[in-house]
This record gives structure tokens, sequence and C-alpha cells, in this order.
């Protein structure tokens, strides 16, 4: 197994550290597609959701961020070209994968070609997050080179940290479009993680549920719950929920 270096941690904490502070969850894809561009030193990285019902795939963040305007076009053209990772995926895999693990052949390949005159693109790999909304979703990473043992461990060992992060990210926008209606005068200084947390706190979740739906321990929700009270001027859960309510945080 490849070693990582002291560096490669420092990456995935900072990738974690930003997200976690990005308030607008639909720009979040994005800023952790431009991290992880450069923290795994590639060309291009797209985050593509392939529906299982035969719909068209669809890309929820990229970088670099030119390619948007054909992000969606391209990855229907990939299943339409019967890309490998794409049955792959569609299988429910969840480990990191080359498309030298997959194929022999890939340079005679119409999609090789199309990457290679797009993006200057000679190697691939896929990273899976499984867990999330239906469809079957992956980083796809491009690089001008082979990936090497050491970037498939990095990818392998950040996976568990983007799953949590979409649960989060997920859950914060499902949460902010429910007190979409009442704008919210002072957020007394919340973050994006505790404002998730004093929302499912709301919605009547127990400590332990909050962390399984978040994918978190107990301890980490209740060191959130401590900031919220302590932000919000509350000693429990319950004055914190009404105090939360009465300010529009929460629907």
């Amino acid at each position: 197994m490849a070693q990582l270096q002291i560096r490669d941690y420092e990456r995935i904490l900072d990738l974690v550290q930003a997200v976690l502070h990005e308030g607008d969850p639909d720009s979040a894809w994005h800023l952790t597609a431009e991290r992880l561009h450069a923290a795994v030193g590639c060309v291009s990285v797209i985050l593509a959701r392939l529906p299982s019902d035969g719909l068209p795939g669809v890309a929820d963040g990229w970088s670099p961020y030119w390619l948007g305007p054909d992000v969606g076009e391209l990855i229907a053209r990939r299943m339409e070209q019967g890309h490998p990772m794409v049955p792959y995926l569609l299988a429910g895999n969840t480990d990191p994968v080359r498309v030298t693990d997959l194929c022999d052949d890939w340079r005679q390949a119409p999609w090789y070609t199309e990457a290679r005159d797009l993006c200057g693109t000679t190697q691939q790999i896929a990273l899976p997050l499984p867990g999330g909304p239906p469809g079957h979703r992956a980083l796809s990473f491009g690089r001008v080179g082979d990936f090497h043992d050491r970037d498939v461990e990095f990818l392998r060992r950040v996976q568990p940290l983007l799953v949590t992060m979409d649960s989060h990210l997920r859950e914060l926008s499902r949460l902010r479009a429910a007190v979409a209606a009442a704008p919210t005068p002072d957020d007394h200084g919340l973050t994006p993680r505790e404002t998730t947390v004093l929302g499912l706190l709301a919605e009547g979740l127990t400590t332990q549920a909050i962390g399984r739906r978040l994918g978190i321990s107990p301890h980490t929700v209740n060191r959130h719950l401590e900031k919220v009270y302590r932000k919000l001027g509350a000693n429990n859960r319950v004055t914190a929920v009404a105090l939360a309510r009465r300010g529009g945080l929460v629907a």
C-alpha cells in the first residue's frame, strides 16, 4: 500500500475545512472540485451523476470552471461511447479505479481521443461516492500522464470524508430551503455546520440520529450543540430550538 505524506493529510484537512465553512451548498461541490484539482495534481475534475433509470447524466461540480457549458453533454457522450467507468459505477462498485485497470485498448477509444483533444488528458481515474441521492455518482479525474498507487491511496483516504461532506451539504440545502420563506435577520454567527445540526435538532432528531444522518460521532454532534447553545444564549435543546424558530433560523 502506498504511503501518504504529511502534506497529503494537510490537503485533506484543508479541503474539509473549506467545505464545512462554505455557506452556499450549491457552490460547495465546485469548491471541492477546485481543491481536489490542486491536491491531486490533475487537469480536470468532474463530479458526475449517472441515473440508473436511463436519464441523461448530470454534473454537480467541476474544475476548471471553463468546462461548465459542455460538462452535461460530455457526460452524456461518455455514456453513449461506452466509457468503461460507466458500467463500473452502475454496478455499484465503490473502490477508486483507473481506466487502465478496466481496459487495455483505451487509446483506440473515441472518448480517449475527445478527452485528449478537449483537455489534453491522457489518463483518468474515478472515485465513487456511495450513499448519496438516487443514481450513481463519482468524481472523475483527468491527467496528462499516469495515476500512481499513491494517487489511488490518497483518493481512498479522502473518500469517506467526501461522503460525509456530501451528507452535510444535502442536509444544509434541504434545511435552507425549508426556511427560505422566512429571512433570518440574525444568524448569531452560526457556521453552516452548526446551522445544519440545529436544523436537524429542530426536527426532533436525537444526538445519535443527527450523527448517523451526517456521518459523524455523537460526541462531535454534542460539541456542535454546545457552540450553538452558547451563540443563541440557550442552556438546553428546547430553549435553543425555540429561539431559533423565533429568529427564523429553522422552519
